[in-house]
């Protein structure tokens, strides 16, 4: 994983490296500009040293001969066994010459040579006190890079307070307004720059941002009341029906399944406007709901759904479970994975366990694969296997609510035979 720098942090760096390469570029352009120069100074000095002494020897045969500027020597054809053995096959220039001095260490030397008219000429020059010179001069340059890093860095990090100064109090800004819960007006607190900018686009942005949130709460309680309204009317005429002394068992049980529905209306209405809401609230007077009564509730439910296959269902309470959720959200989550078990278990069983914290409902279905476990809580996504029917939201309503009361629901292939279990750990 790659870790993320924070801007400011890559500002004093960019500026350190810049200042440091800067200088070190200006120091090595010094060096070798004046490595250069004083090379071609030294050798041009020494070749002119070196003619005019030839030119002397010519002219004045009996005169000593010597250098305007350097100790060395001049020779003619006959004499020049008296030079040393290495300079005796230089050819005319400027050489570099390395050996012992007069001291008994190595010096480094220009010899220049010069051949005219029989008469060679060596002039001697020794370097090793300008090399000395170089070197102190390379130690103070490099000094001079480091020291300049240094400022640079330190101008770096002055520079980066000031310019992120702002940025900081905007994103200081924006946090306080998430622990208030309420936002205000950025703009008027910045100047007007590119953070001032960034202020006011982040002022337009929350302004459609919240006036959406208010058209969604408006929409969500408006659509909640007005069809809980004639939820209400179903549930009481269905229960004035359910009271006639002349009413049929075909017609109670066509009644007792409208009940049923408008109840489960009723439930999911309640549990969309807590998800709508992202608000998490649990029974009423602190009372618990039992896990076990709701799932036996839901089981009879979803019953007409089993008419014409061989199928059975059964619930097993192995330990008394409770949560601090209303009926109704517990509700919607257990019909959505009860009735989905029912819907693609074509024959065989559906057995729901409770107990040890959770909740698990096991078929005996076409199963489904590991890796599409994870997908079928996707909004949108179907299930394979019987009916096909649906629009892919009901796992996709039980994960957002499990998310609201913080319960983990997952759902994985069976391994002891075919089918799915899906289950609910309750926090």
């Amino acid at each position: 994983m790659q870790s993320r720098r924070k801007l400011r942090f890559r500002l004093i760096v960019s500026f350190a490296l810049f200042g440091f390469g800067l200088s070190a570029l200006f120091a090595f352009a010094a060096l070798n500009i004046r490595t250069r120069v004083e090379d071609q100074l030294v050798n041009a000095s020494l070749m002119d040293d070196a003619k005019w002494a030839n030119q002397q020897a010519r002219e004045h045969p009996g005169a000593p001969s010597g250098s305007r500027l350097l100790t060395g020597t001049v020779l003619s054809d006959r004499t020049l066994y008296k030079a040393p053995l290495t300079w005796q096959s230089l050819e005319n220039g400027v050489h570099d010459i390395f050996e012992p001095g007069p001291d008994g260490e190595e010096h480094h030397y220009k010899l220049a040579v010069y051949r005219e008219g029989g008469i060679i000429s060596f002039l001697q020059y020794d370097v090793s006190r300008e090399e000395l010179g170089k070197q102190q001069l390379l130690f103070s340059v490099i000094g001079a890079v480091f020291l300049f890093g240094l400022l640079s860095l330190a101008i770096g990090l002055w520079l980066s307070r000031k310019v992120l100064k702002p940025v900081s109090e905007l994103a200081n800004r924006l946090r306080d307004f998430r622990k208030a819960g309420k936002a205000e007006p950025l703009a008027p607190h910045f100047a007007d720059d590119e953070v001032g900018e960034l202020a006011h686009a982040l002022d337009e942005y929350s302004a459609r941002l919240t006036a959406m949130v208010e058209r969604d709460r408006e929409f969500n309680s408006d659509v909640s009341h007005e069809l809980r309204t004639p939820l209400a009317v179903i549930a009481s005429t269905t229960e004035l029906l359910q009271g006639s002394p002349d009413l049929t068992e075909k017609l109670s049980e066509r009644l007792k399944r409208i009940e049923r529905a408008s109840r489960q209306a009723t439930e999911l209405i309640e549990a969309l406007l807590l998800l709508s809401r992202a608000e998490r609230r649990g029974p009423t007077r602190g009372e618990t709901t039992e896990v076990g009564k709701v799932a036996a509730d839901v089981i009879e439910s979803q019953r007409p759904q089993m008419r014409g296959k061989p199928l059975s269902i059964e619930l097993a309470v192995n330990a008394p479970v409770s949560v601090n959720a209303p009926a109704s959200v517990l509700s919607v989550a257990l019909t959505n994975l009860i009735g989905n078990a029912i819907k693609y278990t074509l024959e065989g069983s559906v057995r729901v366990e409770v107990g040890d914290g959770r909740i698990e409902v096991i078929d005996t279905g076409p199963g489904i694969k590991p890796e599409d476990a994870e997908r079928l809580f996707q909004r949108g996504v179907r299930g394979e296997g019987a009916g096909g029917s649906g629009a892919g939201l009901g796992l996709a309503i039980v994960r957002r609510l499990c998310e609201l009361y913080g319960w983990d629901v997952s759902m994985r292939p069976r391994t002891d035979a075919n089918g799915a279990i899906a289950s609910i750990r309750f926090s």
